[in-house]
Protein backbone atom coordinates (compact mmCIF):
# COMPACT_ATOMS: atom_id res chain seq x y z
CA UNK A 1 0.00 0.00 0.00
CA UNK A 2 1.33 3.41 -0.96
CA UNK A 3 1.93 6.14 1.65
CA UNK A 4 0.53 9.48 0.54
CA UNK A 5 2.77 12.53 0.44
CA UNK A 6 1.66 15.33 2.80
CA UNK A 7 -0.04 17.39 0.08
CA UNK A 8 -1.69 14.25 -1.34
CA UNK A 9 -3.16 13.42 2.08
CA UNK A 10 -4.40 17.03 2.42
CA UNK A 11 -5.95 16.83 -1.05
CA UNK A 12 -7.78 13.58 -0.25
CA UNK A 13 -9.20 14.95 3.01
CA UNK A 14 -10.23 18.20 1.29
CA UNK A 15 -12.19 16.30 -1.38
CA UNK A 16 -13.99 14.15 1.18
CA UNK A 17 -14.77 17.26 3.24
CA UNK A 18 -16.30 19.03 0.22
CA UNK A 19 -18.50 16.05 -0.55
CA UNK A 20 -19.44 15.79 3.10
CA UNK A 21 -20.55 19.43 3.11
CA UNK A 22 -22.83 18.89 0.13
CA UNK A 23 -20.56 20.23 -2.64
CA UNK A 24 -21.17 17.20 -4.84
CA UNK A 25 -19.21 18.53 -7.83
CA UNK A 26 -15.73 19.53 -6.72
CA UNK A 27 -12.34 20.07 -8.37
CA UNK A 28 -8.85 18.86 -7.49
CA UNK A 29 -6.04 20.87 -9.09
CA UNK A 30 -2.63 19.15 -9.18
CA UNK A 31 0.18 19.86 -11.66
CA UNK A 32 1.43 17.16 -13.99
CA UNK A 33 3.81 14.79 -12.22
CA UNK A 34 2.53 15.22 -8.65
CA UNK A 35 0.45 12.06 -8.46
CA UNK A 36 -3.14 12.99 -9.22
CA UNK A 37 -3.90 9.33 -10.00
CA UNK A 38 -2.61 8.33 -6.58
CA UNK A 39 -4.87 10.90 -4.90
CA UNK A 40 -8.09 10.00 -6.68
CA UNK A 41 -7.32 6.29 -6.26
CA UNK A 42 -7.11 6.87 -2.51
CA UNK A 43 -10.40 8.79 -2.61
CA UNK A 44 -12.02 5.90 -4.48
CA UNK A 45 -10.61 3.42 -1.95
CA UNK A 46 -12.22 5.40 0.88
CA UNK A 47 -15.61 5.44 -0.83
CA UNK A 48 -15.55 1.76 -1.77
CA UNK A 49 -14.55 0.76 1.76
CA UNK A 50 -17.68 2.59 2.89
CA UNK A 51 -19.95 0.68 0.51
CA UNK A 52 -19.84 2.91 -2.54
CA UNK A 53 -19.52 2.07 -6.22
CA UNK A 54 -17.17 4.29 -8.22
CA UNK A 55 -16.59 5.17 -11.86
CA UNK A 56 -13.25 6.51 -13.09
CA UNK A 57 -13.84 8.07 -16.49
CA UNK A 58 -11.34 9.25 -19.13
CA UNK A 59 -11.18 9.81 -22.88
CA UNK A 60 -8.03 7.83 -23.74
CA UNK A 61 -7.05 4.22 -23.25
CA UNK A 62 -3.67 5.12 -21.74
CA UNK A 63 -5.38 7.11 -18.98
CA UNK A 64 -7.74 4.22 -18.24
CA UNK A 65 -4.82 1.78 -18.03
CA UNK A 66 -2.91 4.13 -15.72
CA UNK A 67 -5.92 4.50 -13.42
CA UNK A 68 -6.48 0.71 -13.23
CA UNK A 69 -2.80 0.02 -12.57
CA UNK A 70 -2.46 2.72 -9.90
CA UNK A 71 -5.68 1.64 -8.19
CA UNK A 72 -4.33 -1.89 -7.91
CA UNK A 73 -0.75 -0.94 -6.98
CA UNK A 74 -1.53 1.88 -4.54
CA UNK A 75 -4.75 0.65 -2.96
CA UNK A 76 -5.00 -3.07 -3.69
CA UNK A 77 -8.31 -2.61 -5.52
CA UNK A 78 -9.28 -4.36 -8.73
CA UNK A 79 -11.42 -2.66 -11.34
CA UNK A 80 -13.58 -3.69 -14.27
CA UNK A 81 -13.41 -2.08 -17.71
CA UNK A 82 -16.35 -0.38 -19.43
CA UNK A 83 -15.17 -0.05 -22.99
CA UNK A 84 -16.04 -1.62 -26.36
CA UNK A 85 -17.21 -5.22 -25.70
CA UNK A 86 -16.25 -5.15 -22.01
CA UNK A 87 -18.96 -4.08 -19.53
CA UNK A 88 -19.10 -3.60 -15.78
CA UNK A 89 -22.83 -4.32 -15.44
CA UNK A 90 -23.42 -7.37 -13.27
CA UNK A 91 -19.87 -7.39 -11.96
CA UNK A 92 -19.24 -7.70 -8.22
CA UNK A 93 -16.23 -5.38 -8.57
CA UNK A 94 -16.98 -1.98 -7.02
CA UNK A 95 -14.78 0.15 -9.31
CA UNK A 96 -15.38 0.72 -13.01
CA UNK A 97 -12.76 2.27 -15.26
CA UNK A 98 -14.71 3.60 -18.21
CA UNK A 99 -14.19 5.14 -21.63
CA UNK A 100 -16.37 8.21 -22.08
CA UNK A 101 -16.78 7.39 -25.78
CA UNK A 102 -18.36 4.03 -24.88
CA UNK A 103 -20.39 5.22 -21.90
CA UNK A 104 -21.87 8.17 -23.80
CA UNK A 105 -23.61 5.86 -26.29
CA UNK A 106 -27.30 6.28 -25.52
CA UNK A 107 -28.28 2.60 -25.59
CA UNK A 108 -25.31 1.62 -23.46
CA UNK A 109 -25.86 4.40 -20.94
CA UNK A 110 -29.56 3.63 -20.62
CA UNK A 111 -28.71 0.17 -19.24
CA UNK A 112 -27.27 1.76 -16.09
CA UNK A 113 -29.70 2.75 -13.30
CA UNK A 114 -29.34 6.46 -12.45
CA UNK A 115 -28.07 5.55 -8.96
CA UNK A 116 -25.63 2.85 -10.13
CA UNK A 117 -22.51 4.90 -9.27
CA UNK A 118 -22.18 6.78 -5.98
CA UNK A 119 -18.92 8.50 -6.97
CA UNK A 120 -17.49 9.54 -10.34
CA UNK A 121 -13.89 10.62 -11.02
CA UNK A 122 -13.25 12.62 -14.20
CA UNK A 123 -9.57 12.45 -15.15
CA UNK A 124 -8.36 15.50 -17.16
CA UNK A 125 -11.46 17.41 -16.06
CA UNK A 126 -10.98 20.24 -18.56
CA UNK A 127 -12.65 17.88 -21.06
CA UNK A 128 -15.77 17.37 -18.95
CA UNK A 129 -17.80 20.24 -20.44
CA UNK A 130 -18.00 18.40 -23.76
CA UNK A 131 -21.34 16.89 -24.83
CA UNK A 132 -20.24 13.26 -24.32
CA UNK A 133 -19.02 13.82 -20.76
CA UNK A 134 -22.10 15.84 -19.85
CA UNK A 135 -24.40 13.11 -21.14
CA UNK A 136 -22.78 10.58 -18.80
CA UNK A 137 -22.53 12.88 -15.78
CA UNK A 138 -26.15 14.02 -16.05
CA UNK A 139 -27.30 10.38 -16.21
CA UNK A 140 -26.10 9.93 -12.60
CA UNK A 141 -27.50 13.06 -10.89
CA UNK A 142 -26.97 11.87 -7.32
CA UNK A 143 -23.30 10.90 -7.64
CA UNK A 144 -20.42 12.76 -6.03
CA UNK A 145 -18.20 14.06 -8.84
CA UNK A 146 -14.48 14.81 -8.59
CA UNK A 147 -12.83 16.56 -11.52
CA UNK A 148 -9.03 16.30 -11.61
CA UNK A 149 -6.97 18.70 -13.70
CA UNK A 150 -3.55 20.32 -13.92
CA UNK A 151 -3.25 23.95 -12.83
CA UNK A 152 -5.72 25.82 -15.07
CA UNK A 153 -5.74 29.49 -16.00
CA UNK A 154 -8.56 31.85 -15.05
CA UNK A 155 -10.40 31.24 -18.30
CA UNK A 156 -10.37 27.48 -17.72
CA UNK A 157 -11.56 27.91 -14.14
CA UNK A 158 -14.44 30.15 -15.16
CA UNK A 159 -15.53 27.55 -17.69
CA UNK A 160 -15.24 24.71 -15.18
CA UNK A 161 -17.11 26.86 -12.67
CA UNK A 162 -20.20 26.49 -14.84
CA UNK A 163 -20.41 22.83 -13.80
CA UNK A 164 -18.42 22.39 -10.58
CA UNK A 165 -19.55 23.78 -7.21
CA UNK A 166 -16.16 24.23 -5.59
CA UNK A 167 -12.42 23.72 -5.72
CA UNK A 168 -11.46 21.30 -2.96
CA UNK A 169 -7.70 21.68 -3.18
CA UNK A 170 -4.95 23.18 -5.32
CA UNK A 171 -1.24 22.39 -5.21
CA UNK A 172 0.77 24.70 -7.43
CA UNK A 173 3.74 23.88 -9.62
CA UNK A 174 5.82 26.42 -7.68
CA UNK A 175 5.04 24.63 -4.40
CA UNK A 176 5.93 21.26 -5.95
CA UNK A 177 9.30 22.53 -7.19
CA UNK A 178 10.17 24.25 -3.91
CA UNK A 179 9.20 21.16 -1.92
CA UNK A 180 11.29 19.01 -4.31
CA UNK A 181 8.47 16.89 -5.72
CA UNK A 182 9.13 18.26 -9.23
CA UNK A 183 12.49 19.24 -10.72
CA UNK A 184 13.49 22.90 -11.27
CA UNK A 185 13.00 24.42 -14.72
CA UNK A 186 15.63 26.44 -16.55
CA UNK A 187 14.13 28.42 -19.42
CA UNK A 188 16.38 29.33 -22.34
CA UNK A 189 15.31 31.93 -24.88
CA UNK A 190 16.49 31.11 -28.42
CA UNK A 191 16.91 34.39 -30.36
CA UNK A 192 15.22 33.03 -33.46
CA UNK A 193 12.26 35.16 -34.54
CA UNK A 194 9.29 33.04 -35.66
CA UNK A 195 6.54 35.15 -37.18
CA UNK A 196 3.04 33.87 -36.30
CA UNK A 197 1.28 37.24 -36.48
CA UNK A 198 -1.04 36.05 -39.26
CA UNK A 199 -1.96 32.72 -37.67
CA UNK A 200 -5.72 32.36 -37.20
CA UNK A 201 -7.68 31.20 -34.15
CA UNK A 202 -9.66 27.95 -34.11
CA UNK A 203 -11.66 26.66 -31.11
CA UNK A 204 -10.11 29.26 -28.85
CA UNK A 205 -6.46 28.54 -29.71
CA UNK A 206 -3.99 29.11 -32.50
CA UNK A 207 -4.97 27.11 -35.59
CA UNK A 208 -2.77 23.99 -35.84
CA UNK A 209 -2.89 24.10 -39.63
CA UNK A 210 -1.82 27.74 -39.77
CA UNK A 211 0.93 27.14 -37.20
CA UNK A 212 2.25 24.24 -39.28
CA UNK A 213 2.45 26.42 -42.38
CA UNK A 214 4.03 29.30 -40.44
CA UNK A 215 6.71 27.00 -39.00
CA UNK A 216 7.81 25.50 -42.32
CA UNK A 217 10.33 28.25 -43.23
CA UNK A 218 12.00 28.02 -39.81
CA UNK A 219 12.33 24.26 -39.28
CA UNK A 220 15.86 24.06 -40.67
CA UNK A 221 17.08 26.92 -38.43
CA UNK A 222 15.37 25.43 -35.37
CA UNK A 223 16.95 22.02 -35.97
CA UNK A 224 20.36 23.67 -36.28
CA UNK A 225 19.83 25.58 -33.00
CA UNK A 226 18.83 22.39 -31.20
CA UNK A 227 22.23 20.88 -31.93
CA UNK A 228 23.70 23.37 -29.47
CA UNK A 229 21.30 22.67 -26.62
CA UNK A 230 19.93 19.13 -27.00
CA UNK A 231 22.99 16.98 -27.67
CA UNK A 232 23.29 14.47 -24.85
CA UNK A 233 19.83 15.25 -23.48
CA UNK A 234 16.58 13.30 -23.62
CA UNK A 235 14.36 15.73 -25.54
CA UNK A 236 10.66 15.80 -26.45
CA UNK A 237 9.47 18.17 -29.18
CA UNK A 238 5.80 19.15 -29.54
CA UNK A 239 4.67 20.19 -33.03
CA UNK A 240 1.28 21.21 -34.48
CA UNK A 241 0.85 18.71 -37.35
CA UNK A 242 1.90 15.13 -38.08
CA UNK A 243 3.51 16.09 -41.38
CA UNK A 244 5.45 18.90 -39.64
CA UNK A 245 6.56 16.47 -36.93
CA UNK A 246 7.75 13.94 -39.52
CA UNK A 247 9.63 16.56 -41.52
CA UNK A 248 11.30 17.98 -38.42
CA UNK A 249 12.35 14.50 -37.29
CA UNK A 250 14.07 13.95 -40.65
CA UNK A 251 15.89 17.29 -40.30
CA UNK A 252 17.15 16.44 -36.82
CA UNK A 253 18.54 13.13 -38.03
CA UNK A 254 20.17 14.95 -40.97
CA UNK A 255 21.93 17.31 -38.56
CA UNK A 256 23.17 14.47 -36.36
CA UNK A 257 20.61 14.20 -33.57
CA UNK A 258 19.14 10.69 -33.39
CA UNK A 259 15.39 11.32 -33.51
CA UNK A 260 12.16 9.32 -33.78
CA UNK A 261 8.59 10.40 -34.47
CA UNK A 262 5.28 9.09 -33.11
CA UNK A 263 1.71 9.94 -34.05
CA UNK A 264 -1.77 8.49 -33.68
CA UNK A 265 -1.29 6.26 -36.71
CA UNK A 266 2.13 4.86 -35.74
CA UNK A 267 1.78 1.07 -35.71
CA UNK A 268 5.05 0.69 -33.81
CA UNK A 269 4.32 3.52 -31.34
CA UNK A 270 4.83 1.39 -28.21
CA UNK A 271 8.16 0.09 -29.54
CA UNK A 272 9.38 3.62 -30.42
CA UNK A 273 8.46 4.90 -26.97
CA UNK A 274 10.31 2.00 -25.35
CA UNK A 275 13.37 2.63 -27.52
CA UNK A 276 13.34 6.33 -26.65
CA UNK A 277 13.11 5.57 -22.94
CA UNK A 278 15.98 3.08 -23.18
CA UNK A 279 18.22 5.63 -24.94
CA UNK A 280 18.04 4.49 -28.58
CA UNK A 281 16.99 8.03 -29.57
CA UNK A 282 17.95 11.46 -28.22
CA UNK A 283 14.84 13.27 -29.48
CA UNK A 284 11.19 12.27 -29.73
CA UNK A 285 8.96 14.33 -32.04
CA UNK A 286 5.18 14.24 -31.81
CA UNK A 287 2.13 16.18 -32.94
CA UNK A 288 0.56 16.80 -29.49
CA UNK A 289 0.15 13.05 -28.93
CA UNK A 290 2.16 12.90 -25.70
CA UNK A 291 0.48 15.66 -23.69
CA UNK A 292 -1.54 13.12 -21.67
CA UNK A 293 -1.17 9.51 -20.58
CA UNK A 294 2.58 9.07 -21.14
CA UNK A 295 5.36 9.39 -18.59
CA UNK A 296 9.11 9.24 -19.06
CA UNK A 297 10.77 10.77 -15.98
CA UNK A 298 14.21 10.84 -17.63
CA UNK A 299 13.10 13.55 -20.12
CA UNK A 300 15.21 16.63 -19.34
CA UNK A 301 14.53 18.93 -22.30
CA UNK A 302 11.24 20.17 -23.75
CA UNK A 303 10.83 22.08 -27.00
CA UNK A 304 7.38 23.59 -27.58
CA UNK A 305 6.95 24.26 -31.31
CA UNK A 306 3.20 24.41 -30.90
CA UNK A 307 2.50 27.93 -29.55
CA UNK A 308 -0.73 28.06 -27.55
CA UNK A 309 -3.01 30.43 -25.67
CA UNK A 310 -4.21 27.64 -23.36
CA UNK A 311 -2.18 27.59 -20.13
CA UNK A 312 -3.26 24.07 -19.13
CA UNK A 313 -2.11 22.69 -22.50
CA UNK A 314 1.24 24.47 -22.20
CA UNK A 315 1.70 23.09 -18.70
CA UNK A 316 0.91 19.58 -19.92
CA UNK A 317 3.65 19.84 -22.54
CA UNK A 318 6.23 21.18 -20.09
CA UNK A 319 5.05 18.75 -17.42
CA UNK A 320 6.30 15.81 -19.50
CA UNK A 321 9.81 16.75 -18.37
CA UNK A 322 9.29 17.85 -14.76
CA UNK A 323 9.29 14.51 -13.01
CA UNK A 324 12.25 13.64 -10.81
CA UNK A 325 14.87 11.19 -12.07
CA UNK A 326 18.30 10.09 -10.73
CA UNK A 327 21.05 12.39 -12.01
CA UNK A 328 18.59 14.96 -13.41
CA UNK A 329 19.00 18.33 -11.70
CA UNK A 330 16.75 20.46 -13.91
CA UNK A 331 14.53 20.54 -16.97
CA UNK A 332 15.73 22.67 -19.87
CA UNK A 333 12.81 24.45 -21.56
CA UNK A 334 13.67 25.97 -24.94
CA UNK A 335 11.53 28.96 -25.88
CA UNK A 336 11.60 30.76 -29.20
CA UNK A 337 10.81 34.38 -29.91
CA UNK A 338 7.31 33.99 -31.27
CA UNK A 339 6.43 37.18 -33.15
CA UNK A 340 2.74 37.94 -32.64
CA UNK A 341 0.58 40.95 -31.94
CA UNK A 342 -1.47 38.94 -29.43
CA UNK A 343 -0.70 39.20 -25.72
CA UNK A 344 -2.16 35.86 -24.64
CA UNK A 345 0.60 33.59 -25.95
CA UNK A 346 1.82 31.17 -23.25
CA UNK A 347 5.51 31.51 -22.43
CA UNK A 348 7.65 29.72 -19.79
CA UNK A 349 6.43 32.13 -17.11
CA UNK A 350 2.93 30.68 -17.57
CA UNK A 351 3.81 27.42 -15.84
CA UNK A 352 4.54 29.02 -12.46
CA UNK A 353 2.68 32.34 -12.27
CA UNK A 354 -0.99 33.17 -12.77
CA UNK A 355 -0.27 36.83 -12.01
CA UNK A 356 0.03 38.66 -15.33
CA UNK A 357 2.39 41.34 -14.00
CA UNK A 358 4.78 38.82 -12.49
CA UNK A 359 4.68 36.68 -15.65
CA UNK A 360 5.47 39.74 -17.76
CA UNK A 361 8.51 40.57 -15.64
CA UNK A 362 9.77 36.96 -15.88
CA UNK A 363 9.45 37.18 -19.67
CA UNK A 364 11.41 40.44 -19.63
CA UNK A 365 14.19 38.74 -17.66
CA UNK A 366 14.34 35.91 -20.19
CA UNK A 367 14.58 38.29 -23.13
CA UNK A 368 17.22 40.50 -21.51
CA UNK A 369 19.75 37.72 -20.93
CA UNK A 370 21.36 35.26 -23.27
CA UNK A 371 21.68 32.67 -20.53
CA UNK A 372 19.03 30.30 -19.23
CA UNK A 373 17.18 31.44 -16.12
CA UNK A 374 15.83 29.40 -13.23
CA UNK A 375 12.09 30.08 -13.25
CA UNK A 376 11.68 29.92 -9.47
CA UNK A 377 14.52 32.45 -8.95
CA UNK A 378 13.04 34.63 -11.70
CA UNK A 379 9.61 34.46 -10.09
CA UNK A 380 10.98 35.55 -6.71
CA UNK A 381 12.75 38.55 -8.27
CA UNK A 382 9.66 39.46 -10.27
CA UNK A 383 7.47 39.16 -7.16
CA UNK A 384 9.75 41.59 -5.30
CA UNK A 385 9.56 44.10 -8.16
CA UNK A 386 5.80 43.81 -8.53
CA UNK A 387 5.25 43.98 -4.76
CA UNK A 388 7.34 47.17 -4.57
CA UNK A 389 5.35 48.72 -7.41
CA UNK A 390 2.06 47.70 -5.81
CA UNK A 391 3.14 49.03 -2.44
CA UNK A 392 4.03 52.37 -4.03
CA UNK A 393 0.64 52.50 -5.75
CA UNK A 394 -1.05 51.47 -2.52
CA UNK A 395 0.81 54.17 -0.58
CA UNK A 396 -0.66 56.76 -2.91
CA UNK A 397 -4.11 55.26 -2.46
CA UNK A 398 -3.72 55.10 1.31
CA UNK A 399 -2.77 58.76 1.43
CA UNK A 400 -6.18 59.52 -0.02
CA UNK A 401 -7.86 57.05 2.32
CA UNK A 402 -6.26 58.68 5.38
CA UNK A 403 -7.88 61.93 4.40
CA UNK A 404 -11.20 60.19 4.85
CA UNK A 405 -9.99 59.16 8.36
CA UNK A 406 -10.62 55.52 7.61
CA UNK A 407 -10.15 53.50 10.79
CA UNK A 408 -10.23 50.06 9.15
CA UNK A 409 -7.79 48.15 6.94
CA UNK A 410 -8.46 47.98 3.20
CA UNK A 411 -8.56 44.33 1.98
CA UNK A 412 -5.86 44.99 -0.64
CA UNK A 413 -3.60 46.58 1.96
CA UNK A 414 -4.19 43.60 4.25
CA UNK A 415 -3.42 41.10 1.45
CA UNK A 416 -0.14 42.86 0.64
CA UNK A 417 0.79 43.16 4.31
CA UNK A 418 0.47 39.42 4.92
CA UNK A 419 1.95 38.53 1.49
CA UNK A 420 -1.17 36.60 0.45
CA UNK A 421 -0.97 36.23 -3.33
CA UNK A 422 -4.26 34.32 -3.47
CA UNK A 423 -6.04 37.31 -1.90
CA UNK A 424 -4.18 39.90 -3.95
CA UNK A 425 -5.06 38.22 -7.25
CA UNK A 426 -8.41 36.73 -6.28
CA UNK A 427 -10.97 36.36 -9.07
CA UNK A 428 -14.32 34.63 -8.33
CA UNK A 429 -14.88 31.37 -10.21
CA UNK A 430 -18.01 29.62 -8.97
CA UNK A 431 -21.54 31.00 -8.89
CA UNK A 432 -21.67 31.22 -5.09
CA UNK A 433 -18.36 33.14 -5.06
CA UNK A 434 -19.79 35.82 -7.35
CA UNK A 435 -22.79 36.52 -5.11
CA UNK A 436 -22.73 39.61 -2.86
CA UNK A 437 -21.19 39.08 0.60
CA UNK A 438 -23.68 38.23 3.35
CA UNK A 439 -24.47 40.65 6.15
CA UNK A 440 -22.97 38.17 8.61
CA UNK A 441 -19.71 38.09 6.64
CA UNK A 442 -19.52 41.89 6.48
CA UNK A 443 -20.15 42.21 10.20
CA UNK A 444 -17.42 39.66 10.96
CA UNK A 445 -14.91 41.50 8.76
CA UNK A 446 -15.70 44.91 10.26
CA UNK A 447 -15.35 43.49 13.77
CA UNK A 448 -11.92 42.11 12.86
CA UNK A 449 -10.79 45.47 11.43
CA UNK A 450 -11.35 44.98 7.68
CA UNK A 451 -12.96 47.73 5.59
CA UNK A 452 -15.87 45.62 4.32
CA UNK A 453 -17.15 48.08 1.70
CA UNK A 454 -14.20 47.07 -0.50
CA UNK A 455 -15.18 43.38 -0.39
CA UNK A 456 -17.04 42.88 -3.66
CA UNK A 457 -18.28 39.30 -3.43
CA UNK A 458 -18.98 36.32 -1.19
CA UNK A 459 -15.93 34.37 -2.39
CA UNK A 460 -13.48 37.09 -1.40
CA UNK A 461 -15.26 37.56 1.94
CA UNK A 462 -15.01 33.82 2.59
CA UNK A 463 -11.30 33.78 1.73
CA UNK A 464 -10.63 36.78 3.99
CA UNK A 465 -12.53 35.24 6.90
CA UNK A 466 -10.69 31.94 6.50
CA UNK A 467 -7.35 33.77 6.50
CA UNK A 468 -8.27 35.86 9.56
CA UNK A 469 -9.31 32.78 11.54
CA UNK A 470 -6.21 30.81 10.56
CA UNK A 471 -3.90 33.71 11.41
CA UNK A 472 -5.54 34.05 14.81
CA UNK A 473 -4.99 30.33 15.44
CA UNK A 474 -1.33 30.74 14.40
CA UNK A 475 -0.86 33.73 16.72
CA UNK A 476 -0.13 36.29 13.98
CA UNK A 477 -0.81 40.05 13.94
CA UNK A 478 -4.36 41.34 13.51
CA UNK A 479 -5.58 43.83 10.87
CA UNK A 480 -5.89 46.56 13.51
CA UNK A 481 -2.31 45.98 14.68
CA UNK A 482 -1.13 46.02 11.07
CA UNK A 483 -2.90 49.31 10.36
CA UNK A 484 -1.63 50.93 13.54
CA UNK A 485 2.02 49.99 13.00
CA UNK A 486 2.09 50.64 9.24
CA UNK A 487 0.87 54.17 9.93
CA UNK A 488 4.19 54.69 11.72
CA UNK A 489 6.14 53.30 8.76
CA UNK A 490 6.78 49.73 9.94
CA UNK A 491 7.03 47.25 7.06
CA UNK A 492 5.72 43.69 6.60
CA UNK A 493 3.81 43.84 9.88
CA UNK A 494 1.56 41.10 8.50
CA UNK A 495 4.40 38.61 9.09
CA UNK A 496 4.79 39.58 12.77
CA UNK A 497 3.47 37.58 15.71
CA UNK A 498 0.47 38.99 17.58
CA UNK A 499 2.56 39.29 20.74
CA UNK A 500 5.40 41.18 18.98
CA UNK A 501 2.97 43.60 17.35
CA UNK A 502 1.27 44.19 20.72
CA UNK A 503 4.58 44.93 22.44
CA UNK A 504 5.54 47.51 19.79
CA UNK A 505 2.16 49.24 20.08
CA UNK A 506 2.65 49.37 23.84
CA UNK A 507 6.10 50.96 23.34
CA UNK A 508 4.59 53.59 21.06
CA UNK A 509 1.83 54.33 23.56
CA UNK A 510 4.34 54.63 26.41
CA UNK A 511 6.33 57.08 24.27
CA UNK A 512 3.31 59.37 23.72
CA UNK A 513 2.65 57.70 20.36
CA UNK A 514 6.03 58.64 18.97
CA UNK A 515 8.61 56.29 17.46
CA UNK A 516 11.35 55.60 20.05
CA UNK A 517 14.62 57.42 19.34
CA UNK A 518 17.03 55.44 17.15
CA UNK A 519 14.44 52.91 15.96
CA UNK A 520 14.51 52.45 12.15
CA UNK A 521 10.91 51.56 11.33
CA UNK A 522 11.63 50.64 7.69
CA UNK A 523 14.13 47.91 8.58
CA UNK A 524 12.88 46.86 12.02
CA UNK A 525 11.92 43.20 12.47
CA UNK A 526 10.90 41.63 15.79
Amino acid sequence: MMTLRPYQAEAKEAVLKEWGQGHKRTLLVLPTGTGKTVVFSSVVENQVRNGGRALIMAHRGELLDQAADKLRDACGLDSVLEKAESSSLGSSTSVTVGSVQSLAQEKRLARFPSDYFTDIIVDEAHHCLSESYQRVLCHFPGANILGVTATPDRGDMKNLGQFFDSKAYEYTMTQAIREKYLCPVKAQMIPLELDIADVGISNGDYSAGDIGCALEPYLDSIAHEMLRYCKGRKTVVFLPLVKTSQKFCDLLNYYGLSAAEVNGNSRDRAEILRDFESGEYEVLCNSMLLTEGWDCPAVDCIVCLRPTKVRSLYQQMVGRGMRLFPGKDHLLLLDFLWMTERHDLCRPSAIISKDEEIARKIDEQMMSTGEGIDLIDAEEEAERDVLREREEALARELALMRKRKLQLVDPLQYALSIAAEDLTNYVPTFAWEMAPPSEKQLQFLEKRGIYSSSVENMGKASLLIDRLVRRQEEGLSTPKQIRCLERYGFRQVGTWAFEDAGKMISRLAANNWRVPYGLNVASYRP
